[in-house]
């Protein structure tokens, strides 16, 4: 059983504020999914191949670690809750993680990628620590699902202003403090965005509240937790679409500033690019809520996702140097693609409600955790197939690419993401909880909480 507190409605202030933790994540998150890979290739020092099984290879501990941090905060108990301490007691390490990750010492190369595996590992646990409560966060900070869905969008309207920020000022902060020295210039950027997250966390942690939290008497069992998780049919479904989605976000993000450097010639293009896509994108997560109520979640997310993926193919087709075309083709994609991340989470949040109601316990954090975890395997699947193809296209860095090295990174930028943008909207074709279905639940649990 579960318990839910008075106040399903919330603040537009609370809103916001939980929004703001997003913006602070993202500081982080688009600097790995768009500069990451560059910076080992072509400031850190690595070759793309072994850059590629690193991204890889340091994800493989995230198996273990996600479900962990879900269940342990599950079962934490404090006077600020389950979920919003760890913001409080996560923050400063995750910004020193990410400076760190950044940082490029002076060492021989073997030396080197042992301390690019370490920094992105002890990365990456930390985000885990602080963003899987954080996400978890949204499942209990009301019952109303609409209500969480208003939540979602704007987290995903301050994710994607955090977005704008790394799009639009990482490359020029990069060359401002830098002044020439990329190493030097990443370094002071990350520092920047380490005290800012830093701030916006903190933020976060003092302005919202959590409302929805387990009955007394109520037993837990991780055991239970987690097979009760492997039958979550609905949840299995996002699981399957989050891999897809992120691979699709991964492989185009990152591929972004190579097209820029190597096929139009120009990098820093790729931050009015990338700026624009993500402007564009503020709007279609500003229209989630409102479609979602007219059409439902899963339809919007299912045409948005295969519009989105149908417009991205078209750049291989477009001349690199005309820029207004790429503009343009940017901006409707990313308008489409806009309502899939708020509208995806929020069903995150159903499928919490939805094993609460079957299984007579919440295990929110697990549900997030897991979650997490698939989207993070996207982003780490896309990242390492990126370096590989790069590598596989015979792809060095600063010098002259080949035509086959151009058509491949054509290639990446377009159909080979593309293809599985659609096959994320295949997969979502087969999630069964229906809006009927999930205000039944909804209306379910607050009585049995009354």
């Amino acid at each position: 059983m579960v318990s839910e507190t008075a106040g399903a409605k919330l603040s537009i202030g609370e809103k916001i504020g939980y929004g703001l933790g997003d913006t602070a994540s993202n500081l982080f998150f688009q600097t790995f999914m768009i500069y990451l890979l560059f910076f080992y290739t072509d400031v850190f020092g690595i070759s793309a191949a072994a850059a590629g099984t690193m991204l890889l290879l340091t994800r493989l501990w995230d198996t273990i670690n996600d479900p962990i941090v879900g269940a342990i905060a599950d079962r934490t108990r404090s006077r600020w809750g389950k979920f919003r301490p760890y913001l409080l007691w996560g923050a400063v390490p995750f910004g020193i993680a990410g400076v760190l990750t950044f940082t490029t010492p002076e060492l021989e190369p073997g030396a080197k990628l042992i301390y690019a595996y370490v920094t992105y590992t002890v990365m990456m646990m930390l985000y885990t620590i602080v963003n899987i409560p954080y996400s978890a966060l949204m499942g209990v900070i009301s019952p109303d699902s609409q209500e969480r869905t208003s939540v979602s969008s704007y987290r995903f309207i301050f994710a994607f202003i955090g977005g704008l920020i790394v799009q639009g000022t990482t490359l020029p902060l990069v060359a401002w403090f830098g002044e020439g020295d990329q190493q030097d210039g990443f370094r002071l950027t990350m520092t920047l965005f380490a005290v800012v997250a830093v701030a916006l966390f903190f933020t976060t942690f003092a302005t919202t509240r959590e409302r929805v939290v387990a009955a007394d008497g109520v037993k837990s069992d991780l055991r239970k937790d987690l097979r009760d998780l492997a039958t979550n049919v609905p949840w299995l479904v996002l699981f399957v679409v989050g891999l897809f989605n992120l691979t699709f976000t991964s492989i185009r993000s990152g591929t972004v500033v190579y097209y820029f450097k190597y096929v139009t010639g120009n990098e820093l293009l790729a931050s009015g690019f990338l700026v624009a896509g993500t402007a564009a994108t503020l709007v279609g997560v500003a229209l989630a809520p409102a479609l979602s109520r007219r059409l439902g979640k899963k339809r919007v997310f299912i045409l948005a996702t295969l519009l989105s993926g149908i417009l991205a193919s078209l750049f291989y087709w477009v001349d690199p140097g005309d820029m207004p075309a790429l503009l343009t083709i940017q901006v409707l994609a990313s308008l489409a693609a806009g309502p899939t991340a708020p509208i995806v989470w929020a069903m995150y949040a159903d499928c919490a409600d939805y094993s609460a109601h079957r299984n007579k316990r919440r295990a929110t954090g697990l549900v997030f955790s897991a979650a997490t975890f698939a989207q993070k395997m996207g982003w780490t699947l896309g990242g390492a197939m990126t370096g590989w193809l790069l590598a596989w296209y015979g792809f060095e860095a600063n010098t002259s690419q080949s035509a086959e090295t151009l058509d491949g990174i054509r290639l990446m930028f377009s159909i080979i993401p593309g293809v599985i943008g659609v096959a994320a909207a295949v997969a979502m074709s087969f999630y069964p909880l229906s809006e009927n279905e999930v205000r039944r639940i909804s209306a379910e649990l607050s009585r049995e909480a009354a």
